[in-house]
């Protein structure tokens, strides 16, 4: 049988870890097993147990403080992805044989890591190598996204990740729940934009012609093509977070292969009431 497994990614303070967190307690209520792999060799503290955690090979303060290296932050951290790519067999060992797992990876916020460098593409093909079924979930801050500009900003990184390591992609909007009643009326339209009347009204702010030109072309691929749409992701609604997972399960077609359970026999006599003769009492 398959496995399944969620990149989630996002930039920085999207909330990725926020995510995998009410992702584990949404499973838990519904008696569904999901298991979190840590991925961000920076991360400090999850309030989740984790599968596997990166750190357990490689730390950013580490690569920091090693007098040969002398990385910075960013530096370090692609480091360690890098080693981390050298040494998949640690993964391998770390998620075991088990048929049926369902996996959320908690990858780093750094976004190079998405868009040209080659690490996060070669851990989508050894996965896949391993028989799992990838989805890649993007976030991007809802409070980020109330303006347009920012809003074509989001949905560009979204895009290079969806180009670059070629998965099926969900996109959301997190941290809805922090959004004032105006802030989500008002981001309503961009998680069905019409591209084109976003442009016409915003056209005052953009003084070059060049850079008007540019931003219509832009505009016109995302909306021409449908290539990019967010699901909005509220951690207090039950409901909504349940759609979200719907939409990950149906990309990734996860159940299908789930065998099929025969309903239990009732223990009580079938009721015989004839409910056509007492809604004909009724009416008489």
């Amino acid at each position: 049988m398959p496995r399944y497994a969620q990149l989630v990614m996002g930039p920085a303070g999207s909330g990725k870890s926020t995510y995998c967190s009410t992702l584990i307690q949404h499973a838990e209520a519904i008696n569904r097993s999901v298991q979190v792999v840590n991925l961000d060799p920076a991360a400090e503290h999850f309030d989740y147990p984790v599968m596997a955690d990166i750190r357990e090979l490689i730390m950013v303060d580490d690569v920091m403080e090693d007098e040969s290296l002398r990385f910075g932050p960013n530096g370090g951290l692609v480091f360690c992805m890098e080693y981390f790519a050298n040494n998949f067999d640690w993964l391998e060992e770390s998620l075991g044989h088990v048929e049926d797992d369902y996996i959320l990876f908690d990858c780093p916020g750094q976004i190079e890591l998405y868009t040209h460098l080659p690490v996060m593409r070669q851990l989508v093909e050894q996965l896949q190598q391993w028989e799992f079924r990838v989805c890649g979930v993007f976030l991007v801050d809802s409070q980020f996204m109330v303006e347009t500009f920012k809003f074509i900003s989001g949905i560009m990184a979204a895009l290079s990740a969806m180009v670059s390591l070629e998965i099926p992609t969900v996109n959301i909007m997190t941290k809805m729940d922090l959004l004032s009643p105006k802030a989500k009326k008002e981001i309503e339209k961009y998680l069905d934009p019409d591209m084109y009347s976003m442009m016409e009204d915003n056209s005052v702010t953009i003084r070059s012609k060049k850079f008007k030109k540019l931003t219509k072309a832009i505009c016109g691929l995302i909306d021409d093509y449908s290539m990019v749409r967010f699901l909005p992701f509220d951690r207090t609604d039950e409901e909504g977070i349940n759609i979200v997972l719907q939409h990950i399960d149906f990309s990734i077609q996860y159940g299908e292969d789930l065998e099929f359970k025969e309903p239990k026999e009732p223990d009580e006599e079938p009721d015989n009431t004839n409910y056509d003769d007492f809604f004909q009492d009724k009416e008489d």
